[in-house]
């Protein structure tokens, strides 16, 4: 379904960037697996990619870095010809009440999810523009869509990505690129596993569905974004919440 096709998954060593890099790669797609600081976690994904029968190769790149961002996808297009799909899933947390947040919390988070996303669709569009076609899809947030007490920064950054991703949209719809957002609520990652058993079940009661997802559930809808399946989808903010914000 994405033979052929050149992605670059954001933030994709571990959790729900791993499970979209394979679940493209699964379709046909080509991965470049970007990573942070997870090196030899970032380089098992690309050889479980391998072993899908795909190709891919891992590349290590700070998304808020924007002449990093520049040259990642200088680097992609010298080695692959073309980039076709763009996933922005790289992200952190800082959580804090507002009154305890630090400046540099606020600006870390901000600068890695918002920022860094405008990075990547601003390097990646530039090629996709000449090809008259891609795929953007960008990982938002429930906390994005109803917010999150102690979140103040994740959560305005998540919601910013809603506006980027519409703004998007309308810019680059007229060049056959698609540009969408997803917004998953609960997943089971390593992100939420740290949380104490009460935190959980207290998420758990807010979940209409009683469950935390899967990184697979999101990974499913990245996919589908990423195909010619949804070519009339653009702008939109698909929930994958449980029913969280319903």
């Amino acid at each position: 379904m994405l033979e052929g096709k050149i992605a670059l998954v954001t933030g994709a060593a571990k959790g729900i960037g791993r499970a979209i890099a394979l679940a493209l790669a699964a379709d046909g797609a080509t991965v470049v697996v970007n990573y942070n600081g997870s090196k030899e976690r970032a380089e098992q994904v690309v050889n479980e990619i391998k072993a899908l029968g795909a190709d891919g190769m891992a590349y290590q790149c700070n998304v808020a870095d924007t002449a990093a961002v520049a040259e990642m996808v200088k680097e992609i297009i010298k080695t692959y010809g073309r980039l076709d799909i763009l996933v922005n899933n790289a992200g952190i947390t800082r959580d804090n009440l507002i009154m305890k947040m630090s400046e540099e919390d606020f600006d870390a988070v901000i600068n890695a999810n918002l920022k860094g996303c405008f990075n990547t669709i601003k390097a990646a569009s530039r090629q996709m523009l000449k090809q008259r076609s891609g795929r953007i899809i960008n990982i938002s947030s429930v906390s994005g869509i109803l917010g999150n007490a102690g979140q103040a920064n994740y959560a305005a950054s998540k919601a910013g990505i809603i506006g980027l991703t519409k703004t998007m949209a309308r810019e680059l719809a007229s060049r056959g690129i698609t540009v969408n957002a997803v917004a998953p609520g609960f997943v089971d990652t390593d992100m939420t596993q740290v949380l104490s058993e009460s935190v959980r079940e207290a998420a758990t009661a807010q979940i209409p569905l009683g469950r935390f997802g899967k990184p697979e559930d999101i990974a499913d809808m990245v996919a589908y974004l990423a195909s010619e399946k949804a070519s009339y989808i653009t702008g939109q903010v698909i929930s994958v919440d449980g029913g969280m914000a319903i």
